[in-house]
Protein backbone atom coordinates (compact mmCIF):
# COMPACT_ATOMS: atom_id res chain seq x y z
CA UNK A 1 0.00 0.00 0.00
CA UNK A 2 1.70 3.54 -0.89
CA UNK A 3 1.48 6.01 1.37
CA UNK A 4 -1.08 8.44 1.43
CA UNK A 5 0.02 12.43 0.63
CA UNK A 6 0.80 14.28 3.72
CA UNK A 7 -2.68 16.52 5.44
CA UNK A 8 -1.80 19.99 5.87
CA UNK A 9 -3.19 21.12 9.49
CA UNK A 10 -5.78 23.41 7.90
CA UNK A 11 -7.14 20.67 5.68
CA UNK A 12 -8.79 18.69 8.39
CA UNK A 13 -11.96 16.68 6.97
CA UNK A 14 -14.77 18.80 8.62
CA UNK A 15 -15.56 15.59 11.46
CA UNK A 16 -11.88 15.92 12.78
CA UNK A 17 -11.90 19.72 12.76
CA UNK A 18 -15.04 19.75 14.37
CA UNK A 19 -14.39 17.42 17.25
CA UNK A 20 -10.49 19.05 17.87
CA UNK A 21 -12.38 22.56 18.36
CA UNK A 22 -15.00 20.69 20.54
CA UNK A 23 -12.43 19.08 22.20
CA UNK A 24 -10.35 21.51 23.57
CA UNK A 25 -13.51 23.24 24.28
CA UNK A 26 -14.34 20.44 26.76
CA UNK A 27 -10.98 21.01 28.13
CA UNK A 28 -11.62 24.71 29.06
CA UNK A 29 -15.08 24.62 30.18
CA UNK A 30 -15.19 21.34 31.69
CA UNK A 31 -11.21 20.49 32.86
CA UNK A 32 -10.52 23.29 34.34
CA UNK A 33 -6.93 23.42 32.84
CA UNK A 34 -4.33 25.95 32.71
CA UNK A 35 -3.85 27.70 29.11
CA UNK A 36 -0.72 26.18 29.06
CA UNK A 37 -2.09 22.44 29.50
CA UNK A 38 -4.83 22.85 26.50
CA UNK A 39 -2.46 24.59 24.29
CA UNK A 40 0.06 21.09 24.63
CA UNK A 41 -3.22 18.88 24.77
CA UNK A 42 -4.68 20.50 21.88
CA UNK A 43 -1.30 20.30 20.14
CA UNK A 44 -0.84 16.52 20.03
CA UNK A 45 -4.80 15.78 19.22
CA UNK A 46 -4.10 18.48 16.08
CA UNK A 47 -1.28 15.90 15.18
CA UNK A 48 -3.38 12.93 15.90
CA UNK A 49 -6.14 14.01 13.79
CA UNK A 50 -3.61 15.22 11.02
CA UNK A 51 -1.75 11.52 11.58
CA UNK A 52 -5.68 9.95 11.40
CA UNK A 53 -6.55 12.04 7.87
CA UNK A 54 -3.57 10.56 6.25
CA UNK A 55 -4.60 7.16 6.81
CA UNK A 56 -7.96 7.71 5.38
CA UNK A 57 -10.05 8.64 8.59
CA UNK A 58 -12.86 11.47 8.10
CA UNK A 59 -14.31 11.35 11.43
CA UNK A 60 -13.45 11.28 15.02
CA UNK A 61 -15.16 8.18 15.86
CA UNK A 62 -13.17 5.87 13.17
CA UNK A 63 -10.23 6.15 15.23
CA UNK A 64 -9.12 2.75 15.80
CA UNK A 65 -5.83 1.70 18.45
CA UNK A 66 -3.90 0.87 15.19
CA UNK A 67 -4.08 4.59 14.53
CA UNK A 68 -2.74 5.56 18.13
CA UNK A 69 0.16 3.00 17.65
CA UNK A 70 1.47 3.99 14.76
CA UNK A 71 1.07 7.85 15.42
CA UNK A 72 3.14 7.00 18.70
CA UNK A 73 5.69 5.12 16.68
CA UNK A 74 5.54 7.90 14.30
CA UNK A 75 6.51 10.13 17.17
CA UNK A 76 9.69 7.59 18.23
CA UNK A 77 11.11 7.75 14.73
CA UNK A 78 11.23 11.24 14.90
CA UNK A 79 13.63 11.08 17.97
CA UNK A 80 10.94 12.64 20.78
CA UNK A 81 12.12 12.10 24.29
CA UNK A 82 10.43 8.79 26.07
CA UNK A 83 8.47 11.71 28.44
CA UNK A 84 7.02 13.93 25.67
CA UNK A 85 5.58 10.22 24.05
CA UNK A 86 3.78 9.29 27.24
CA UNK A 87 2.68 12.63 27.67
CA UNK A 88 0.58 12.74 23.98
CA UNK A 89 0.00 8.55 24.82
CA UNK A 90 -1.74 10.07 27.82
CA UNK A 91 -3.56 12.88 25.12
CA UNK A 92 -4.65 10.32 23.03
CA UNK A 93 -6.22 8.21 25.71
CA UNK A 94 -7.93 11.57 27.08
CA UNK A 95 -8.86 12.57 23.65
CA UNK A 96 -10.39 9.35 23.12
CA UNK A 97 -12.21 8.88 26.39
CA UNK A 98 -14.04 12.03 25.35
CA UNK A 99 -15.17 10.61 21.78
CA UNK A 100 -16.53 7.60 23.70
CA UNK A 101 -18.36 9.82 26.40
CA UNK A 102 -19.54 12.63 23.59
CA UNK A 103 -21.48 9.19 21.43
CA UNK A 104 -18.98 10.20 18.71
CA UNK A 105 -17.82 6.75 18.79
CA UNK A 106 -19.02 3.60 19.83
CA UNK A 107 -16.41 2.38 22.16
CA UNK A 108 -12.93 3.87 23.49
CA UNK A 109 -10.29 3.40 20.87
CA UNK A 110 -7.57 4.10 23.75
CA UNK A 111 -8.73 2.26 26.51
CA UNK A 112 -5.71 -0.63 25.63
CA UNK A 113 -3.20 1.80 24.69
CA UNK A 114 -0.24 1.15 26.75
CA UNK A 115 1.23 3.60 29.02
CA UNK A 116 4.89 4.10 27.82
CA UNK A 117 6.95 4.82 30.77
CA UNK A 118 9.17 8.18 30.78
CA UNK A 119 12.93 7.73 32.82
CA UNK A 120 12.20 9.67 35.82
CA UNK A 121 15.29 11.83 36.42
CA UNK A 122 16.14 12.56 40.30
CA UNK A 123 15.68 16.53 40.34
CA UNK A 124 18.58 18.10 41.42
CA UNK A 125 18.08 20.02 44.63
CA UNK A 126 20.34 22.31 46.96
CA UNK A 127 22.14 21.66 50.32
CA UNK A 128 20.85 22.82 53.12
CA UNK A 129 24.14 25.22 53.96
CA UNK A 130 23.45 25.86 50.23
CA UNK A 131 19.85 27.04 51.14
CA UNK A 132 21.02 29.07 54.00
CA UNK A 133 23.67 30.95 52.08
CA UNK A 134 20.92 31.91 49.06
CA UNK A 135 18.66 33.36 51.25
CA UNK A 136 20.81 34.68 54.22
CA UNK A 137 22.23 36.76 51.01
CA UNK A 138 19.43 37.96 49.32
CA UNK A 139 18.26 39.50 52.48
CA UNK A 140 21.61 41.19 53.62
CA UNK A 141 21.77 42.63 49.67
CA UNK A 142 18.27 43.58 50.34
CA UNK A 143 19.21 45.44 53.33
CA UNK A 144 21.89 47.70 51.86
CA UNK A 145 20.33 48.22 48.42
CA UNK A 146 18.39 51.25 47.92
CA UNK A 147 16.51 49.26 45.07
CA UNK A 148 13.01 47.44 46.04
CA UNK A 149 13.56 45.09 43.89
CA UNK A 150 16.23 43.30 46.00
CA UNK A 151 13.65 43.54 48.97
CA UNK A 152 11.36 41.69 46.38
CA UNK A 153 13.58 39.03 45.33
CA UNK A 154 14.27 38.18 49.13
CA UNK A 155 10.99 37.46 50.34
CA UNK A 156 10.08 35.16 46.24
CA UNK A 157 13.13 33.42 47.27
CA UNK A 158 11.88 32.78 51.15
CA UNK A 159 8.27 32.43 50.15
CA UNK A 160 9.41 29.59 47.42
CA UNK A 161 11.48 27.49 49.59
CA UNK A 162 9.18 28.02 52.50
CA UNK A 163 5.78 27.08 50.82
CA UNK A 164 7.23 24.80 47.97
CA UNK A 165 4.75 26.87 45.72
CA UNK A 166 4.93 26.30 41.65
CA UNK A 167 6.14 29.82 40.09
CA UNK A 168 3.11 30.11 38.52
CA UNK A 169 1.15 30.00 41.50
CA UNK A 170 3.40 32.51 42.93
CA UNK A 171 2.92 34.81 40.27
CA UNK A 172 -0.93 34.76 40.36
CA UNK A 173 -0.60 35.63 44.37
CA UNK A 174 -2.82 38.73 45.77
CA UNK A 175 -2.16 41.11 48.79
CA UNK A 176 -5.08 39.02 50.76
CA UNK A 177 -4.11 35.69 49.61
CA UNK A 178 -1.38 36.09 52.26
CA UNK A 179 -2.70 35.72 55.95
CA UNK A 180 0.79 36.65 58.07
CA UNK A 181 -1.31 36.22 61.61
CA UNK A 182 -1.53 32.39 60.73
CA UNK A 183 1.59 32.81 58.27
CA UNK A 184 -0.40 30.68 55.57
CA UNK A 185 -0.79 31.67 52.35
CA UNK A 186 -3.95 30.67 49.72
CA UNK A 187 -3.17 29.51 46.46
CA UNK A 188 -4.49 28.42 43.36
CA UNK A 189 -2.71 25.61 42.01
CA UNK A 190 -3.71 22.94 38.61
CA UNK A 191 -7.16 22.84 37.53
CA UNK A 192 -8.30 26.27 39.77
CA UNK A 193 -7.64 24.11 42.68
CA UNK A 194 -7.45 26.04 46.25
CA UNK A 195 -5.12 24.97 49.30
CA UNK A 196 -3.67 26.56 52.06
CA UNK A 197 0.20 26.46 52.66
CA UNK A 198 1.60 27.65 55.81
CA UNK A 199 5.38 29.52 55.81
CA UNK A 200 8.13 29.94 58.47
CA UNK A 201 9.36 33.52 60.34
CA UNK A 202 11.95 34.34 58.17
CA UNK A 203 9.45 34.06 55.42
CA UNK A 204 7.19 35.93 57.04
CA UNK A 205 10.07 38.38 58.06
CA UNK A 206 10.90 38.99 54.13
CA UNK A 207 6.96 39.61 53.37
CA UNK A 208 7.17 42.54 56.25
CA UNK A 209 9.81 43.89 54.76
CA UNK A 210 8.64 43.84 51.09
CA UNK A 211 5.00 44.66 52.10
CA UNK A 212 5.57 47.49 54.35
CA UNK A 213 7.90 49.40 53.06
CA UNK A 214 9.33 48.08 49.35
CA UNK A 215 6.55 47.58 47.20
CA UNK A 216 4.87 50.57 47.35
CA UNK A 217 7.85 52.23 45.59
CA UNK A 218 6.62 49.90 42.68
CA UNK A 219 3.20 50.55 43.17
CA UNK A 220 1.75 52.00 39.52
CA UNK A 221 -1.92 52.66 38.52
CA UNK A 222 -1.69 48.59 36.99
CA UNK A 223 -0.88 47.27 40.06
CA UNK A 224 -3.62 46.07 41.57
CA UNK A 225 -3.78 43.12 44.00
CA UNK A 226 -0.90 41.52 43.10
CA UNK A 227 1.46 40.29 45.53
CA UNK A 228 4.67 40.36 43.99
CA UNK A 229 5.75 43.27 41.16
CA UNK A 230 7.50 43.75 38.17
CA UNK A 231 9.89 46.90 37.55
CA UNK A 232 7.35 48.90 35.76
CA UNK A 233 4.42 47.96 38.81
CA UNK A 234 2.33 45.19 36.84
CA UNK A 235 2.19 41.72 38.37
CA UNK A 236 5.86 39.54 37.61
CA UNK A 237 5.46 37.50 35.23
CA UNK A 238 7.14 33.61 35.88
CA UNK A 239 10.13 34.81 33.41
CA UNK A 240 11.02 37.22 35.73
CA UNK A 241 11.05 35.27 38.52
CA UNK A 242 13.10 32.64 37.13
CA UNK A 243 15.67 34.87 36.27
CA UNK A 244 16.07 36.31 39.73
CA UNK A 245 16.27 33.02 41.26
CA UNK A 246 19.39 32.29 38.55
CA UNK A 247 21.00 35.60 39.18
CA UNK A 248 20.89 34.84 42.88
CA UNK A 249 21.59 30.97 42.70
CA UNK A 250 24.65 32.34 40.74
CA UNK A 251 25.88 33.68 43.69
CA UNK A 252 26.04 30.45 45.78
CA UNK A 253 29.13 28.45 45.40
CA UNK A 254 28.85 24.86 43.71
CA UNK A 255 24.90 25.80 43.82
CA UNK A 256 23.21 23.57 40.39
CA UNK A 257 21.49 26.36 38.72
CA UNK A 258 17.63 24.25 39.38
CA UNK A 259 15.61 27.60 39.15
CA UNK A 260 12.37 28.08 40.89
CA UNK A 261 11.28 24.89 40.02
CA UNK A 262 14.68 23.12 41.80
CA UNK A 263 13.65 25.25 44.71
CA UNK A 264 10.01 23.32 44.87
CA UNK A 265 12.21 20.04 44.68
CA UNK A 266 14.18 21.02 47.22
CA UNK A 267 11.56 22.47 50.07
CA UNK A 268 9.79 19.02 49.27
CA UNK A 269 13.07 17.20 49.63
CA UNK A 270 13.99 18.46 53.28
CA UNK A 271 10.73 18.59 54.19
CA UNK A 272 10.76 14.26 53.65
CA UNK A 273 14.56 14.41 55.30
CA UNK A 274 13.13 16.03 58.31
CA UNK A 275 10.25 13.91 59.37
CA UNK A 276 7.19 15.12 57.04
CA UNK A 277 4.91 12.27 56.16
CA UNK A 278 4.63 11.40 52.26
CA UNK A 279 0.46 12.67 52.62
CA UNK A 280 1.65 15.79 53.98
CA UNK A 281 4.18 16.42 51.16
CA UNK A 282 1.25 16.05 48.53
CA UNK A 283 -0.99 18.04 50.01
CA UNK A 284 1.39 21.12 50.80
CA UNK A 285 2.76 20.87 47.03
CA UNK A 286 -0.86 20.23 45.80
CA UNK A 287 -0.11 17.16 43.53
CA UNK A 288 -3.24 15.29 42.74
CA UNK A 289 -1.77 11.61 43.44
CA UNK A 290 0.56 10.48 45.93
CA UNK A 291 3.11 8.75 42.91
CA UNK A 292 3.98 12.03 42.16
CA UNK A 293 5.15 12.79 45.27
CA UNK A 294 6.97 9.50 45.45
CA UNK A 295 9.34 10.77 43.39
CA UNK A 296 11.09 12.93 46.38
CA UNK A 297 11.48 9.49 48.56
CA UNK A 298 13.38 8.65 46.09
CA UNK A 299 15.96 11.51 45.99
CA UNK A 300 15.94 11.05 49.67
CA UNK A 301 17.21 7.41 49.40
CA UNK A 302 19.64 8.75 47.23
CA UNK A 303 21.02 10.80 49.19
CA UNK A 304 21.12 8.03 52.28
CA UNK A 305 22.84 5.81 50.04
CA UNK A 306 25.87 8.25 48.83
CA UNK A 307 25.80 8.89 52.41
CA UNK A 308 26.51 5.65 53.16
CA UNK A 309 28.96 4.50 50.52
CA UNK A 310 31.08 7.27 51.85
CA UNK A 311 30.70 6.48 55.75
CA UNK A 312 30.33 3.09 56.07
CA UNK A 313 33.20 0.84 56.42
CA UNK A 314 32.38 -1.83 54.99
CA UNK A 315 30.39 0.06 52.10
Amino acid sequence: MSPQPACEPDALPAELEAAAVAFERHLRSERGLSPRSIRAYSADIASLLEHAARRGHTSAGQLELADLRSWLALQQTTGRARSTIARKASAARTFTRWVERAGWAASDAGARLARPKAHRTLPQVLGSSQVVELLDGATTRAGADEDPLGARDAAILELLYATGIRVSELCGLDIDDVDDSRRTVRVFGKGSKERTVPYGGPAQAALDVWLRGRRSELVTADSGPALFLGRRGRRIDQRAVRTLVHEHLAMVENAPDIGPHGLRHTAATHLLEGGADLRSVQELLGHATLATTQIYTHVSVDRLKRAYDQAHPRA
